[in-house]
């Protein structure tokens, strides 16, 4: 449950999001430990959290009685249905290729409000060594990691209309004494908040 290391990241998000009682996407949310630091740091906050886990849901739920938690999966959330002020998208993109990763920023951008918040983070790496392997945090078992670097997730925000305002790398520290490099991005939908000034005009 414990995201210490990130947790400058997740200050920066709540600081970004300006309206109490915001709506806010929590992407694979897991056992819910994202949407527990975001509230501990903004009660006000009206999270929903999806994962594709009906066990993670389950978890979520006991670590966060004030939120709202539903089985889904993330390559469906244009389906939603609701605009969210806010959306976090930690970790859910070193299971995706870079089809589904592209569909899912631009997914992500159409559920933003004006002046909408994204986090997302992922694993820095060559795409090409993306494959099988046993991670810290996937215990004994062998999961498929998809690697991803700046210039694709930059050019993807920024296709989707979204305006990165902070990028910051993190150090993670693997059993074996190597480190992987994680990418944080948190853009902002400013595109969205233009096309309604022209729609007026």
């Amino acid at each position: 449950m414990k995201m210490d290391l990130y947790n400058d990241t997740f200050d920066r998000f709540c600081c970004l999001i300006d309206k109490e009682r915001a709506e806010v996407l929590d992407i694979a949310t897991g056992p819910g430990n994202v949407a527990k630091c975001l509230l501990d740091k903004r009660p006000d906050l009206n999270v929903f959290g999806i994962d594709l886990s009906p066990n993670m849901i389950e978890l979520a739920k006991k670590n966060n009685l004030q939120a709202e938690f539903a089985v889904m999966d993330c390559r469906t959330i244009a389906t939603i249905g609701r605009k969210f002020d806010a959306i976090m998208c930690a970790f859910c993109l070193p299971y995706l290729s870079k089809e589904e990763s592209r569909k899912l920023i631009f997914d992500s951008a159409e559920l933003l409000n004006p002046e909408g918040i994204l986090y997302i983070s992922t694993m820095e790496g060559d795409y090409e060594k993306s494959g099988f392997e046993t991670t810290s945090f996937s215990g004994q078992s062998r999961v498929f990691i998809y690697y991803h670097q700046e210039k694709f997730i930059s050019d993807c925000l920024q296709n989707a209309g979204l305006e990165v305002v902070d990028l910051e790398r993190k150090d993670y520290p693997e059993p074996d004494g190597t480190f992987l490099t994680d990418m944080i991005f948190i853009a902002k939908n400013k595109i969205l908040k233009h096309r309604m000034i022209l729609k007026e005009v």
